[in-house]
């Protein structure tokens, strides 16, 4: 309950949307998965993010939470010749890091890519559902019209304009009865041209069916830029 709180606590600054709207296929996707939101972004520069997550749904949920709670540094790597400029993920937690992929940097932020995987696997193991089954669903939304909201959201002092991609993956699902409390997941990205790489925030919440709060509950924020 203390990291749920805390959790709620970090996203108190996103301000209430001020329009409501729907993308259309395309622009879901194109919208979450934009292109070039690193080329603004020094090569000598380090993105943070903060992860907390939250999962009730079994002891060994738990576990994985207090593990995934950390910080997901973004740095990059010219490399040599001809080989592209790589984004690098690490993950860091207690002084300890361990290294989480390279991606080309010129396609986008992997962020976003961390986000719903992690989702994925979260969901998988809790639910005991098949992970192949939840990702296609997962991708099936992504090019699905969503709920788009405009609002505003406070980074490092400054308020920032945003928008706000919701998507529902079982909302429809005919297995929702057989996802043990997961069939209401929801997705949440938070994104601002303002804000470095794009993303400001990106939630995935499965509410507990007694409303005593939700059972799954991660968040990844945007914590700031500084020198390499």
């Amino acid at each position: 309950m203390r990291r749920t709180l805390v959790i709620l606590a970090s996203l108190a600054c996103l301000s209430g949307p001020t329009l409501a709207a729907t993308t259309d296929a395309g622009q879901t996707y194109d919208l979450l998965f934009r292109q070039g939101t690193l080329d603004s972004v020094g090569t000598d520069r380090t993105l943070t993010y903060s992860r907390e997550v939250s999962n009730t749904a079994s002891a060994e949920g738990t576990e994985r939470a207090d593990n995934d709670t950390g910080t997901i540094a973004l740095s990059f790597d010219e490399g040599a010749g001809d080989r592209p400029l790589q984004a690098n993920l690490q993950f860091l937690q207690d002084g300890k890091h361990r290294n989480m992929g390279s991606f080309p940097a010129s396609v986008g932020n992997p962020m976003i890519m961390v986000f719903y995987e992690s989702v994925i696997r979260d969901m998988a193991q809790s639910a005991g559902g098949s992970p192949y089954y939840i990702r296609n669903r997962v991708k099936d939304a992504l090019v699905q019209p969503a709920q788009i909201e405009t609002g505003t959201a406070e980074v490092d002092g400054t308020t920032v304009d945003t928008r706000t991609v919701t998507l529902r993956p079982f909302e429809t699902d005919p297995n929702r009865d057989r996802m043990a409390g997961w069939a209401d997941l929801e997705l949440r990205v938070t994104m601002s041209e303002a804000v470095p790489g794009w993303y400001v925030a990106l939630e995935a919440e499965a509410p507990d069916a007694e409303g005593d709060g939700p059972v799954y509950l991660s968040t990844m924020r945007f914590d700031g830029l500084s020198a390499q």
